[in-house]
């Protein structure tokens, strides 16, 4: 029987977020191949339905990467994608699965290594919970 490998998304901001993970690979930091990252202007262009539509169409986990809080290029929208984020954890509870399986992570463009940090990271974690339930199922509770 083969190890787990968890599917990871991660939707980042095409300034800061998406620029970091162009870095990491530049600087060729390893990190888990896990990742299959989504390109956007701006993380407040994410909305819930795209991170649920995520886990419904396979995912394991999902992250939303974004700039520095306070250091948006559109103002306020990595304040917006927060809140989202914060919301779908409240979904995922509601629906009896495991909120750590989505988080928000904020940096800037010079952060190619934290960037690979934050993906070893979430493979860890998801690693740890195991496959999501993409079944109507209840994740069983961790004792």
């Amino acid at each position: 029987m083969s190890e787990f490998e968890p599917k990871i998304v991660a939707y980042c901001c095409n300034f800061c977020a998406f620029a970091a993970a162009d870095l990491a690979g530049a600087m060729r930091v390893q990190y888990p191949p896990n990742v299959r990252i989504i390109r956007l202007p701006c993380t407040g262009k994410v909305d819930a339905i795209h991170l649920m539509k995520s886990f419904e169409d396979g995912a394991d986990g999902v992250f939303v990467a974004g700039c520095l809080e306070g250091e948006c290029h559109y103002l306020e929208g990595n304040l917006r994608a927060r809140k989202r984020v914060a919301y779908v954890k409240k979904l995922l509870t509601e629906v009896g699965t495991d909120p750590q399986r989505i988080e928000m992570f904020n940096l800037s463009s010079a952060m190619g290594g934290k960037f690979a940090e934050y993906v070893e990271e979430m493979t860890k974690r998801i690693k740890e919970l195991g496959p999501a339930s993409t079944n109507g199922q209840k994740e069983p509770q961790k004792q």
